[in-house]
Parts: C-alpha cells; sequence; structure tokens
C-alpha cells in the first residue's frame, strides 16, 4: 500500500479528530495531517495551502454538523476553488448522522466520494487511501 502526501480533517469533535490523527499515523497512510475545527477553517487553511504552494491534501474527512460553518457550505466553497486545484482531492462525508436525507445528499453531491459513518475502522481507511491511490495512477 502507497502513502498519501496529506490528510485533513474537518471535524469540530476534538476527540474524535484526535483519535481519527492516531489511527491515521499507527496505520502509516499519512504522516502529514491538518485538522480544522469547522469548514471555514478548512476552507481558509486549504487557501491559504493553494496561496503558499504547499502540498494540498489528497483527502479530507468531512464532518457535516458542525457550528458557524457545517460540511455542506464547506463543499459549497470548496467547488469554487477547484479551479486552482490542480491535483484530485478525494472528499469523504464523516459524520454520527444516520439521516437518510444526509447520507443522499451527499450521495448525489458530485464532491463527495462517499458518506461513512463515524467511528472509522483502520481497515476502511486503508481501503480508502488504496481507493484514492489507484484512481490517481
Amino acid at each position: 500500500m502507497g502513502r498519501l502526501e496529506c490528510i485533513c480533517i474537518i471535524d469540530d469533535d476534538d476527540i474524535y479528530t484526535f483519535l481519527l490523527k492516531k489511527t491515521l499515523l499507527k496505520s502509516n497512510i499519512c504522516s502529514n495531517i491538518k485538522s480544522f475545527e469547522n469548514g471555514l477553517v478548512g476552507l481558509e487553511g486549504i487557501k491559504k495551502m493553494i496561496e503558499n504552494e504547499e502540498t494540498l491534501p489528497d483527502l479530507i474527512l468531512l464532518d457535516i454538523n458542525m457550528p458557524l460553518f457545517d460540511g455542506w457550505e464547506f463543499l459549497e466553497e470548496f467547488k469554487k476553488l477547484k479551479h486552482l486545484i490542480l491535483k484530485p482531492i478525494s472528499i469523504y462525508i464523516v459524520s454520527s448522522s444516520i439521516s437518510q436525507a444526509d447520507i443522499n445528499k451527499a450521495k448525489f453531491n458530485e464532491e463527495v466520494i462517499d458518506f461513512l459513518t463515524k467511528p472509522i475502522e483502520s481497515s476502511k481507511i486503508k481501503n480508502i487511501c488504496d481507493l484514492h491511490l489507484s484512481s490517481t495512477n
């Protein structure tokens, strides 16, 4: 299995983010992990990466229910940046929601690869990584 250059976690749950980072590091998928506490901070972080010509994420793990600026708002604004991004970025919704409306909304959003329910197991993360690497080669 290959490694990703960068993964971004956009989630307001500090404990979940901490555990997910530990899982990612332990599985040796990626050592460059950035986290943002809501969609607005995440969007600003990605804009800054573009401006500073930093490594953009290969993968974004995006929560949908966050205060201030939720995952859906992030996706709408992210679309406006796509013309500035020269690499494929796989976005997965990662939520504790089991709402069929949220699942359907994610399914029909062209930016979203899949809807995953928290917590994500390390085997699922490895599968996501492999899928991204195989689709970009």
